[in-house]
């Protein structure tokens, strides 16, 4: 379904927004804190909606990504390049959501419509885009991160950490997908019930 500028930046604003409220909740916004991080799902739903504008939305959601990190870190009173999480490894956040943002993309290229091969391509893009960016995210940090110590830095260490943390991060990401895709879903047959209403008996 072909979308307008205006359609595509009404998108972006509300995944920026879905993104800045649950990013954010380790900061002031404590009343969010049950809610967990959608960042991987939003990249991967932008890249289903805004296929064909990642020039600009893509840099655009992941100078958001920083700015909050940035606010959440300083926030707590401490130096962002000095943080726990920040390294050189968060510069790999870069390819990293963009495996995410591609596993979107071309999703929608392929996709065939509300069908059960939809579903099964989405199914499949899903579990291959968020394995992609896992490896690489969780990669970066393990090998290159001071916060790792060298002493545990090896396979074997790296495979007991791959383990411990992939499956929670694909659920994570698995349901904000989701919920996309209910609303996904309930916008196409939206915009067919009004073409179909629009048209002469």
């Amino acid at each position: 379904m072909a979308k307008t500028l205006t359609q595509r930046l009404g998108i972006l604003l509300v995944l920026a927004l879905g993104m800045a409220l649950t990013r954010i909740h380790h900061s002031f916004l404590h009343h969010f804190d049950a809610l967990p991080d959608a960042s991987w799902g939003v990249f991967f739903l932008a890249g289903f909606w805004l296929r064909g504008s990642a020039r600009w939305a893509f840099p655009l959601l992941m100078v958001e990504a920083v700015l909050v990190d940035y606010v959440v870190i300083t926030n707590q009173g401490l130096d962002f390049w000095s943080h726990y999480c920040v390294s050189v490894a968060y510069w790999f956040l870069i390819p990293s959501y963009f495996s995410l943002w591609l596993g979107g993309s071309l999703l929608a290229k392929y996709q065939r419509g509300l069908s059960l091969s939809t579903l099964g391509m989405a199914v499949l893009a899903l579990l291959v885009s968020v394995t992609v960016c896992y490896l690489i995210s969780n990669g970066s940090f393990f090998w290159l991160s001071a916060s790792v110590p060298t002493a545990t830095r090896n396979f074997s260490g790296w495979a007991e950490n791959l383990g411990d943390w992939y499956l929670p991060f694909l659920e994570t990401t698995a349901i904000w997908v989701g919920l996309g895709a209910i609303m996904h879903v309930l916008a196409v047959q939206l915009s067919r019930a009004r073409q179909h209403s629009g048209q002469p008996h």
